[in-house]
Parts: structure tokens; sequence; C-alpha cells
């Protein structure tokens, strides 16, 4: 199993209704890319600084089920509609997880 973790920073100009589309299309990429096991975003629960504005946990089933995600269109879709509008910054951390 392969774990995706994304962490964005917000724009300060984001607007709550831009972040929850975001969020409401990041969450309707489960249904709509294959290989795709588990997906979960939101924000976060504390307020520490230096802090995230946004996480996204994906799980994919195997290697090529990851490779495939960043060129499917549905994921490409949502990163230009959604994400690079409103995001300053992102921190990507991708790793096998032992079944």
């Amino acid at each position: 199993m392969i774990e995706h973790v994304v962490l964005f920073k917000w724009k300060p100009d984001a607007s709550r209704l831009a972040i929850d589309a975001a969020a409401a299309a990041l969450k309707g990429l489960a249904d709509r890319i294959p290989g795709i096991v588990d997906l979960s975003c939101g924000p976060p629960i504390t307020d520490q600084p230096q802090q995230y504005s946004f996480g996204l946990v994906v799980r994919f089933k195997d290697r090529p089920s990851f490779e495939a995600y960043g060129p499917h269109p549905a994921h490409v879709e949502v990163v230009q509609t959604y994400l690079l509008p409103i995001m300053a910054e992102a921190l990507n951390f991708d790793f096998e997880k032992a079944i």
C-alpha cells in the first residue's frame, strides 16, 4: 500500500466557499480514480503556529495506482480548478506502508 500525504497552506484571501469546494472536489476523487482505497482530508484540529491549513491523505492499493493518480484527468482537473487558485504552499510526502 502507498500513502500519499499532502499539507496545504491557503492564500490569505482564499474564501470559505473556495476552500469548501476544494475539499469536496478532493473527496470526490475517491470515486473517480481507480486504485484509491481510502481518502480523507480536512482542516487541523489544533491551532499551532506555523501550521498548515489543510491536510489530505490518500491510500492506494499499490504503486501502479499511485503512479496513475498524478496524471489522471480527474486529479489534474481538481488541482487546476480548485487548488491552484487558493493554494499558497503544499508539502507532499509519499511512502510505502507494509500491509
